[in-house]
C-alpha cells in the first residue's frame, strides 16, 4: 500500500508549494482535484488536455519529488435537475476521464449524483425510506430514468479510456451504501466502483470492515479515503444520525469528521487496513483532512503518523511456519 493525500487542504498553496509540503512528509501519492467540490487549484485541466509538453512537465515535477497521482477527483452532480449544473459536471467528468487516460492515472473519483424526484422537479430529492410510498416512486424514477442510463454511458467511456471510476459513498447522493454502490455497478458496468471513505460509513451505522468485505469480494474498491468520524451519542439521542446542523456546530452535532485516530481507535483503523489487504485492495490510502478541531498541518500530520504506524506496505511472505 501507498500513503497519499487528497490535496484540497492545500488549495491555498501553488502546485509547486503543495508537492513540496507533501513530499517532506514522506508521502508517495497525491489525489488532485480537477474541479467541482475539490476545486482545481493544482490542475488546469484545459491546459493539460491540449499540451503534451504541459503534461510531461507536470508529471516530471511530481516524479522529482518522488510522487505520483493516485486519482483525479471531480466531485459534482452530473444528474442534477439544474441543467447547467448537470452539463458542467458531465463535461468536467468526461474531460477528467480523458486527462486520466493521457496521464496514466488509473482512477477518477466523484459522487454518483442525486437527481430530482420526477421530470418536472427543479430540486434534488434524497429518498431513504419506503413509506410514504411516494418515496418509492421517486427512488425508482431516479434509478431507472436517470442514474443507470447516465452511468452506463460513463462506464463505456471509462472502459474505452482504461480508467476506473471511484464513487464516494456520501450521504445525500444516490450511491451512499455498499448496496447502492453494487446496485449501480451491476447495472452500469465494472469500471464503476467506489472510493471507500470510512467517515461516511460510520455515521450511517455501517461497519467499514464489513463494507470492505462486501465490496472487496466484488472487486469494487477502486480508491480509499482516510478520514475519521467522531460519533457523539448524547447528541445522537437528540438529533439522530441525519443531523441537519451546520458542520461548525461541533459541540451539538451528532457526528463530526476527525483526523485518522481521533474518532476511532488505532486498532479499528488497523483492522480496516488489514481488511483492505485481505479483500484485494492494495493501492493508496489517500488522507482527507476535514477536522474542525485541528489546523491543517496538525490534522494532516496526525493522520500521517497514525497511518504510517499501521499501514501494510510489503507483500506477505510464504507461510513458512505452516
Amino acid at each position: 500500500m501507498k500513503l497519499g493525500v487528497f490535496t484540497p487542504l492545500f488549495n491555498n498553496l501553488s502546485f509547486d508549494e503543495m508537492i513540496e509540503a507533501v513530499a517532506k512528509r514522506g508521502l508517495e501519492t497525491v489525489e488532485i482535484g480537477t474541479g467541482g467540490s475539490p476545486g482545481n487549484a493544482h490542475c488546469d485541466i484545459d491546459k493539460l488536455l491540449v499540451s503534451s509538453d504541459e503534461r510531461r512537465e507536470y508529471l516530471a515535477k511530481l516524479q522529482d519529488k518522488g510522487l505520483e497521482i493516485s486519482a483525479f477527483s471531480c466531485h459534482n452532480n452530473p444528474v442534477s435537475p439544474n441543467k447547467e449544473e448537470a452539463t458542467e459536471a458531465d463535461e468536467l467528468l468526461r474531460k477528467t476521464i480523458k486527462l486520466a487516460s493521457l496521464m496514466n492515472v488509473p482512477v477518477v473519483n466523484g459522487f454518483s449524483g442525486i437527481p430530482a424526484g420526477n421530470e418536472t422537479d427543479t430540486a434534488v430529492n434524497w429518498p431513504v425510506l419506503p413509506w410514504p410510498t411516494e418515496y418509492g416512486d421517486i427512488y425508482n424514477y431516479q434509478w431507472e430514468k436517470k442514474l443507470i442510463p447516465y452511468w452506463k454511458d460513463i462506464n463505456q467511456a471509462s472502459e474505452a479510456a482504461g480508467v476506473k471510476i471511484g464513487i464516494e459513498l456520501h450521504g445525500g447522493f444516490s450511491a451512499h451504501t455498499p448496496y447502492t454502490m453494487l446496485k449501480l455497478r451491476d447495472a452500469a458496468g465494472k469500471a464503476i466502483g467506489c472510493n471507500l471513505d470510512p467517515s461516511h460509513l460510520w455515521w450511517q451505522g455501517i461497519d467499514p470492515v464489513g463494507a470492505i468485505k462486501i465490496l472487496g469480494k466484488e472487486n469494487a474498491i477502486h480508491h480509499f479515503h482516510a478520514k475519521d468520524t467522531f460519533l457523539d451519542q448524547d447528541n445522537i439521542n437528540m438529533y439522530g444520525l441525519t443531523d441537519m446542523q451546520p458542520y461548525g456546530n461541533v459541540q451539538s452535532r451528532s457526528w463530526t469528521f476527525r483526523s485518522v485516530g481521533c474518532g476511532h481507535s488505532i486498532q479499528e483503523w488497523s483492522d480496516i487496513i488489514s481488511a483492505l489487504r485481505l479483500y484485494g485492495y492494495d493501492y493508496v490510502l489517500s488522507i482527507e483532512h476535514e477536522d474542525p478541531l485541528m489546523s491543517i498541518d496538525e490534522g494532516f500530520d496526525r493522520a500521517v503518523t497514525n497511518l504510517k504506524s499501521i499501514m501494510i506496505k510489503n507483500q506477505p511472505t510464504d507461510m513458512w511456519w505452516a
